[in-house]
């Protein structure tokens, strides 16, 4: 039976060790993507900052000379941080406190035995993310998209009584892979439409909360996905999660059954989605990422009953403004010789 992490179970054990580094005086802190004025307004009153003007990702040797320059780095998902970069970084950076839930672009291990911490921003993109994929669910399902290319397009000939047929998404099967805070939060906003929810998760739900949700756990992830009218991916980027929706288990999914994936895009065989959808086999999916950011495969974009969108689950000023307050939280934390709130430890993620 595949395993999947529940992102809302705790990051760190009663046994990890922290080693404090107190910073006299301001900490040099790199941001290495442009964030919300009024966050990086807060990091120049606090901080020694520098920040990305031209929001340009920067590259592989300027994100090892922003380490090598700074006590803090502050990148985003965008920004790839391996083990031999970290070797390279020098011994000044002492926090990695990143912007964003998912830290898959870190090497965690290797910055733990540089005694580098690692931080990121769980929780505030809950909300956003979730109203997304229901966003997903029902544009896909009812084909929202297809009408907008034909209004946009001047195919549309007026109202038909058998035209741009959806379906209804009350009474279906929404299959939640990965239940933690977006899971459930999807959960509830699917149980407000009349749908009967079903997930797998690595650990079970309590009862209570299980009735709460109006969920029904299934114990192993082929069933989950065999038996989806709608099935939606909310786990984090892994070795365990990469591909989990393969080839094999598209097989087995209902010829109109749809994809809604609002977290990582390797956590597909995005070549068997690819064929599944061209042959007929699926419904349609609703992508908000993909497997190579930023460029999606054309196939995807040519289909018709696919609705890609440009990974904006996360995209609100509330989120990404109280996702900026924590990276600063996690600063301060670490600047002062204390534990950041968000600290992430490796093979806890």
């Amino acid at each position: 039976m595949t395993v999947i992490h529940d992102p809302a179970a705790p990051d760190r054990n009663e046994g990890d060790s922290f080693e404090s580094r107190r910073i006299e005086g301001r900490p040099r802190v790199i941001v290495t993507r442009r964030l919300l004025p009024q966050v990086e307004a807060r990091m120049a009153e606090l901080f020694d900052a520098t920040f990305n003007a031209s929001d340009t990702p920067l590259t592989r040797a300027e994100l090892v000379a922003a380490m090598r320059e700074a006590d803090v780095l502050v990148p985003t998902v965008t920004d790839t941080i391996d083990a031999a970069m970290l070797e390279e970084a020098g011994s000044r950076i002492g926090l990695i406190a990143s912007f964003g839930v998912g830290v898959e672009h870190i090497d965690l291990a290797a910055a733990r035995a540089r005694k580098i911490i690692v931080t990121n921003t769980p929780g505030v993109f809950t909300q956003d993310t979730a109203d997304m994929t229901l966003a997903l669910i029902i544009s896909t399902v009812r084909r929202f998209a297809e009408g907008v290319r034909a209004l946009s397009g001047g195919t549309w000939g007026g109202w038909s009584p058998s035209g741009l047929l959806g379906h209804r998404i009350a009474g279906k099967r929404l299959a939640i892979l990965g239940m933690g805070r977006i899971g459930q939060a999807v959960a509830l906003r699917a149980r407000a439409f009349g749908m009967e929810v079903t997930y797998h998760n690595r650990r079970r739900l309590p009862a209570a909360l299980e009735s709460t949700l109006g969920a029904h756990y299934v114990d192993s992830v082929d069933a989950l996905v065999a038996d989806a009218d709608i099935l939606s991916l909310h786990c984090p980027a892994s070795a365990e999660t990469r591909g989990i929706l393969s080839a094999a288990r598209i097989a087995t999914m209902k010829p109109d059954a749809y994809v809604i994936n609002t977290s990582r895009g390797d956590l597909i065989d995005e070549e068997a989605l690819i064929a599944a959808l061209e042959a007929g086999k699926l419904g349609g999916a609703g992508l908000d990422v993909f497997a190579h950011e930023p460029a999606p495969d054309p196939r995807l974009v040519a289909l018709p009953n696919v609705l890609l969108m440009p990974h904006v689950g996360s995209a609100t000023f509330e989120g990404r403004e109280a996702s900026g307050e924590k990276v600063i939280a996690n600063i301060r934390f670490w600047a002062d010789g204390h534990r950041p709130p968000d600290q992430v430890l490796e093979g806890l993620v």
